[in-house]
Formats: C-alpha cells, sequence, structure tokens
C-alpha cells in the first residue's frame, strides 16, 4: 500500500504531513505528499471571513479526495468546517499538541504587559475579541502570512506583538524571544486548535484501516466535544467562538465561548460529563450559551451581508 497524503505547501502544512508520513512509515506504509494550492493560499492579502472563512483552506484538498487523486487529506482541525463534505470523513485524530496560544511581543511578557495602544498582529476575531476584553486600549491589526512571515513583520516593527498558536511554533522547532503562553481557561484556543484532522473517503477500506492506527481516543474525545459545541452552534466565521475539551480520567471537562468581536460582550461557562458522551456534552454546552444570549450575538451575525 503507497499512501497519497494531500496537504498544503507552507512549512507548517509541511511539518506537520511528514510528521503523517513517519507515522504511516513505522506502520510498514510508504507515503506520497502531494502539494494543494487551497483558496486561502492563494488570497494572501484579503480577509479569509469575507471570501468564505477557513474553508478557504480545505476545499481543493477535500475535492482532491473526491476525485481520487489523493487517499488522504492533512489538516489542522482547526481550519476545518463544522460540516464534512459529502462522501468524506475525519478518520484520524493524532494526538494533540499544546493547543493554548502564544503572544510574542518585542518587550516580553503577557497580555498585561502590552504597552498603551500595542499594534496587535491577528486576523482571528477570537484573539481580537479576548484581547479587546482583557486591554481595550490595545489595537488588533490584521496579518496573514505563515509563521515566520508573521514573526518577521514583528521583527520589523510593523508590530508590537502577534499572537500564535503555540502547537504550530512546536510543530516548527520555533522558540522566539518574548513569547509568553497564555493560559487556556483565560484566553480559550480555537475549536480543534493543536489537533490534526486526518480526512479520507467513507469507502476507503485499506485507508480507513490505517488511519484508525494513527487515532489518539483521548484527542478524538476532544476533537468530538469541541467540534459539537461549534456545529451546535451554528457559528460562522463573523463570530469569535471558543471551545476547549481536556480529559480528567473518565471524564472531559469543556470550556465554551462567544463573544462579539469587540470583545465587550464575552459569554463563557463549562460542563463535565463523560468523555463516552463527548458529543452530548458538547450539544448541552452549546444550549446553555445560545439561552444565555449567544443566540443574539449570532443572530446579529447572521445579518450581515453575504
Amino acid at each position: 500500500m503507497r499512501l497519497r497524503l494531500g496537504t498544503r505547501g507552507s512549512r507548517l502544512a509541511l511539518a506537520q504531513t511528514r510528521w503523517v508520513a513517519e507515522a504511516c512509515a513505522a506502520l510498514g506504509v510508504e507515503s506520497e505528499v502531494i502539494l494543494i494550492r487551497t483558496s486561502g493560499d492563494r488570497l494572501a492579502d484579503v480577509s479569509l471571513g469575507e471570501f468564505g472563512g477557513k474553508a478557504l483552506f480545505v476545499r481543493e484538498i477535500e475535492e482532491a479526495l473526491l476525485d481520487g487523486r489523493v487517499d488522504a487529506g492533512v489538516h489542522s482541525l482547526k481550519d476545518m468546517p463544522a460540516e464534512v463534505a459529502d462522501g468524506l470523513c475525519l478518520a484520524a485524530f493524532p494526538v494533540r499538541e499544546d493547543p493554548r496560544d502564544v503572544l510574542v511581543s518585542r518587550r516580553g511578557g503577557g497580555v498585561a504587559d502590552l504597552p498603551p495602544g500595542a499594534r496587535v498582529g491577528t486576523s482571528s476575531l477570537r484573539r481580537q475579541a479576548l484581547l479587546l476584553a482583557q486591554r481595550p486600549d490595545v489595537r488588533p491589526e490584521p496579518i496573514r502570512g505563515n509563521v515566520d512571515t508573521r514573526l518577521a513583520k514583528l521583527d520589523s516593527g510593523a508590530y508590537d506583538a502577534v499572537i500564535l498558536a503555540q502547537a504550530g511554533l512546536r510543530r516548527l522547532d520555533l522558540a522566539p524571544a518574548g513569547a509568553a503562553v497564555l493560559a487556556a481557561d483565560e484566553f480559550p484556543p480555537a475549536v480543534g486548535q493543536g489537533i490534526l484532522a486526518l480526512e479520507a473517503r467513507h469507502g476507503d477500506g485499506p485507508t480507513l484501516e490505517l488511519m484508525a492506527r494513527l487515532d489518539d481516543t483521548h484527542t478524538r474525545m476532544q476533537a468530538l466535544a469541541e467540534r459539537a459545541f461549534l456545529h451546535r452552534l451554528g457559528a460562522g466565521c463573523h463570530t469569535p467562538v471558543a471551545g476547549h475539551a481536556r480529559l480528567d480520567g473518565d471524564g472531559l471537562m469543556l470550556l465554551g465561548l462567544v463573544a462579539t468581536p469587540d470583545g465587550t460582550t464575552v459569554l463563557r461557562s463549562s460542563m463535565t460529563g463523560l468523555a463516552s458522551a463527548a458529543e452530548a456534552l458538547g450539544h448541552k454546552l452549546a444550549d446553555e450559551l445560545l439561552a444565555r444570549g449567544a443566540r443574539r450575538i449570532l443572530g446579529t451575525e447572521r445579518e450581515r451581508p453575504a
């Protein structure tokens, strides 16, 4: 068996895919990496929220899967929309990397240590809302490009700080000066952050069997809970949403958050349940936040022009 792995061409995407290829090799399976340029890569200088959101990093890889050009797609789970394309499934979630965010600043320290009016590079509405909720005086400013590009823009003085995913830094073996890891309970990560999602065709038995050997049960429970929460909310790309699941024995604690982009309204809650009922826990937490006002916030999003 020779597995064809479809991936974006960024250094981080390639590092993630090489990890999958090495895991396959350890199981005696050879693999071939096939680069796929996505809409998100081509639209490098625009706001993704206005052009289809995170799904732009997924669509062409899913098309290659459905066409039979690749056997498995390697994604960052946080880039996956709540709905997977018909005929495809998320076949494996390998062990999760650190899901937390990192503030990398020119002078070091955390959010409280940023200078007044600091320019912080982030194109994530979730990060923007959480940042403004803690420091309404700072100036979140859009930033695109890969991890290296963002760090270079920080070094050039274009920003006073940038916010990045710790998982990406670790997978690239980067430890930038001035980095401060942000606590997940205070600055909750995006749904699926730090998790790789391996996507395959429903009827492809050999690939699904191999993917099952790469799946990590604990990570799967976290992924199912967080994605069930996101799906139940029905949130799109214009609403800041966070979801973070943590296992404790047979139990699962899920923290969820919905906010307005300006950070003036932040709704958060957490629930604990059995890991075996991960999806039900995600739905229950979403229902609570919807009843507490998230429905109004999400309704405002749906009224935005397409």
